[in-house]
């Protein structure tokens, strides 16, 4: 496998370059599995489109899992997002969604709102799905070892989410090979370099 490191800013640059297919927002997509390190990637993107733009202004960063309805709603809560977010937005409306409390199991009363931006990034399981296809700008699929990522989410989330961690990840797998989505995406990056380099700088694309 050939890897290739590449600066953040120069993708920045070829975000904002591409075409908007989210009415006037470039829509870019950061999926792959869970403890990947897909978070850690959307938000040195958003920090790079901030750095490329005259005003500094950092793109909204939608986390798909703030939208599940528990654990349960791990791929069916794509109609929400839609409605919410995508919609209004394509439109040229702000949208606004209601965050997901998995301490409290239930989604909080104060809406997030989505402003209007020139890039909108949209992060989680699914991201890319083919459903999103015609409003993406760019797709990029995030991935790392099993076994490392299973001990990233068991290192954040604590041991007691095992039983549902192991469950998604059997889910997400069969989602990934039905939809095709590592094959279809624009950039493959390897979420976990073992190469050093500067990270908040440069990420690890799969050549």
């Amino acid at each position: 496998m050939v890897v290739v490191f590449e600066a953040y800013a120069g993708l920045a640059r070829r975000v904002l370059a591409g075409p908007a297919r989210l009415g006037r927002t470039r829509l870019v997509a950061v999926d792959g599995p869970s403890g990947a390190g897909k978070t850690v990637f959307a938000a040195r993107l958003a920090d790079a489109l901030a750095a490329a733009t005259p005003d500094a202004t950092r793109p909204p960063v939608v986390h798909t899992d703030d939208l599940l309805d528990g654990w349960d709603d791990q791929l069916t809560f794509w109609d929400r997002l839609e409605e919410q977010v995508l919609a209004p937005v394509r439109a040229g409306r702000a949208g606004a969604y209601r965050r997901y409390s998995w301490v409290r199991r239930r989604f909080l009363p104060t809406p997030v709102p989505v402003p209007v931006a020139p890039v909108l990034i949209v992060e989680g399981v699914s991201a890319a799905r083919t459903t999103a296809v015609a409003s993406l700008t760019l797709a990029v699929f995030v991935t790392a070892p099993q076994p490392l990522r299973l001990d990233r989410a068991v290192a954040r989330d604590g041991p007691a989410i095992l039983p549902e961690l192991r469950r998604w990840h059997v889910t997400e797998r069969a989602h990934f090979a039905a939809d095709g989505t590592e094959a279809r995406a624009d950039l493959v990056v390897e979420g976990a370099p073992v190469l050093p380099h500067a990270a908040e700088r440069y990420y690890c694309r799969r050549g």
